[in-house]
């Protein structure tokens, strides 16, 4: 009896279409985006083989017996990707609660509280994430989970613990001392060897990405917003060990200051950049360091203040953070900063990623650049575009489809209507309006 409720238990947490996807599936659309020329093709053909993408473009030719799914009026585009994701939490209403249940709750009921969020995640169409911190290992859990079928999700890339110094922002802060046994987070280290070895303490329980705290935070209670809060050599040596161990490196910098020190010590990227300066952006420019601005984190943190939903010690960073506003990624724009795709969902309620590709358009991008912010170019800072990224023969079919023209409304990225990861459909709403056709003969397009 226990082994028939386990078995039923396991079938549940599968997605229905895992069990019944077939071999070869034929995608159509009035249009399809090349991230690559930034550009859209019509109409819209995908084939999918066995999750890999066997053929693209108005010419592709349909296996004989592939299933045909007809999406309409829509635009066909890679899985979209977030290279600064927290899917192990989301904040209520209420930080005091948020804080209390965080104490109160086990680690396993803390991780089957986020089975929700990157469910949403990927039914936003967001099919790889990076997830740049998270306590008790939850991240790799859940990374490992999701790779196995068993929980439904975007692929992950994550972190573990962000790595920081002593009462920096990736410390623990705000309780008194001795309150619990440990008095700092366990990514916390002073010195550059004592910083190597958390690097290596974060791979060997499986970091697939370094995350440092460069400088102060915005949320957090203990230090302000944009001091250094690393010294050079700490740096450099966290940097260098990383990269020994083909692991790249995410700072987390909102001053000035402590991103040049990274940019210097040969970070992979630079996260929100509120108070970059030109020195800074130059630097990153000439090193070839990809800027990961976090738009939608600061509209986050703008509806949370409004509500009153901020411990009152973080509202004078978040104000000063708020009046910097968008100098920094317009900047970029004009220096040729690469600009990758990164939001900080988990600083507000996942599944509101695209949000980020408004605010890209509406701080100077091209709607084409946005889009190939977020594919192309976060695959390429991911080391992973070779795989995903782009709609190209070979690739894993990771495909989302959005209604009309995207590159006329580029909000439509926050009507994903279909997802598709690995030739997986997770998603379909028109399905049932539309129904799927026969299969088709071979070779007819």
């Amino acid at each position: 009896m226990r082994s028939a409720l386990l078995f039923a238990l396991l079938l549940l947490s599968v997605p229905a279409a895992a069990a019944d996807a077939p071999k070869a599936m034929v995608l159509k659309a009035a249009r399809l985006f090349d991230a690559r020329a930034g550009k859209l093709v019509s109409p819209g053909v995908v084939v999918v083989v066995d999750g890999k993408i066997a053929a693209v473009g108005p010419s592709a030719s349909a296996p004989k017996g592939a299933e045909v799914v007809e999406l309409g009026d829509a635009t066909l585009l890679p899985g979209f990707m977030d290279a600064h994701t927290h899917v192990t939490g989301e904040p209520s209403g209420d930080w005091r609660q948020d804080v209390i249940e965080s104490l109160e709750r086990t680690v396993p009921e803390r991780t089957l509280d986020t089975l929700e969020y990157p469910r949403r995640t990927l039914m936003a169409g967001f099919t790889t994430v990076r997830n740049l911190g998270a306590d008790d290992f939850i991240d790799v859990g859940l990374r490992n989970a999701i790779a196995r079928g068993k929980v439904v999700g975007p692929r992950i890339l994550t972190a573990t613990n962000g790595l920081g110094t002593t009462g920096g922002h990736c410390d623990e802060n705000g309780w008194a001392r001795g309150t619990f046994p440990q008095d700092t987070a366990g990514g916390v280290a002073d010195g550059p060897e004592a910083l190597r070895r958390k690097v290596r303490e974060a791979i060997k329980y499986g970091a697939d990405v370094i995350k440092v705290c460069a400088t102060g935070g915005v949320l957090s209670k203990n230090a302000d917003v944009d001091s250094p809060q690393l010294t050079q050599a700490e740096l450099d040596a966290l940097i260098d060990e990383a990269h020994a161990r083909k692991r790249k490196v995410a700072a987390h910098a909102h001053g000035a200051e402590g991103a040049k020190r990274a940019v210097r010590a040969g970070v992979d990227s630079i996260e929100h950049g509120t108070f970059l300066d030109d020195e800074a952006l130059t630097l990153m420019k000439q090193k070839g360091t990809y800027f990961v601005p976090t738009l939608m984190a600061f509209e986050g943190v703008r509806e949370r203040l409004e509500k009153g939903a901020l411990p009152k010690e973080t509202h004078a960073k978040v104000r000063a953070a708020l009046a910097a506003g968008s100098r920094a990624i317009q900047r970029a724009q004009q220096l040729g900063v690469r600009i990758a795709f990164g939001t900080d969902a988990g600083v507000f309620a996942h599944g509101k990623n695209a949000g980020e590709f408004s605010l890209l358009v509406k701080n100077g991008m091209k709607p084409q650049d946005a889009l190939r912010a977020g594919t192309l170019t976060t695959a390429e800072l991911f080391g992973i575009a070779d795989r995903v990224g782009t709609l190209e023969t070979g690739k894993l079919a990771d495909v989302v489809a959005v209604p009309g023209d995207v590159l006329q409304d580029i909000r439509r990225t926050e009507q994903v209507f279909f997802v598709m990861k690995e030739g997986v459909v997770y998603r379909n709403d028109r399905s049932a309006e539309h129904g799927r056709s026969a299969p088709v003969a071979a070779d007819q397009p």
